[in-house]
């Protein structure tokens, strides 16, 4: 089964790439490889929550965002090269705007992986860090970007 086939058997579609908000591409695609630039979990243009993960923003929510931030970079992907051309999904690298004394960063995260391992299959496991920031964008929770291999 391919990525497209999996994404609409879990009744997931890829939403439109958010336009750049500086001077950037969502996505890039050197050799084999494609990187996408931190993706924040835009939905319909705008942000669900701002705010800090264990304060404002429940680690739940931010898990739930997480997933959404990995939907966006799905899409930056499928733009720039379709996304059945992923061979499979390298590294994760994966930002919490964390309240004071928050540690549970990875869980966060894991709503990033736990996505990427539906849609990819065991293609969909990779390495990855997760880590507690003061600050993100725009008072985001969450951001995450993706390294794919890719079909040559």
């Amino acid at each position: 089964m391919t990525a497209s086939e999996r994404l609409a058997e879990l009744g997931l579609t890829l939403p439109p790439v958010a336009a750049p908000a500086g001077s950037y591409q969502p996505a890039i695609r050197t050799g084999s490889y494609v990187y996408t630039s931190g993706q924040l979990p835009m939905v319909e243009g705008k942000l669900p929550a701002v705010g800090k993960v264990g304060g404002q923003v429940s680690p739940a929510d931010a898990q739930g965002y997480a997933r959404v931030c990995a939907l966006n970079a799905l899409a930056a992907i499928d733009a720039l090269v379709g996304l059945d051309a992923v061979v499979r999904v390298v590294k994760v690298v994966g930002f919490v705007a964390s309240a004071e004394g928050f540690t549970g960063q990875p869980g966060v995260i894991n709503g990033a992986s736990d996505l990427l391992t539906e849609v990819f299959g065991d293609a969909g496991r990779h390495a990855r860090s997760a880590v507690g920031v003061f600050e993100l964008p725009l008072g985001t929770p969450v951001e995450v970007e993706l390294v794919v291999e890719v079909h040559p």
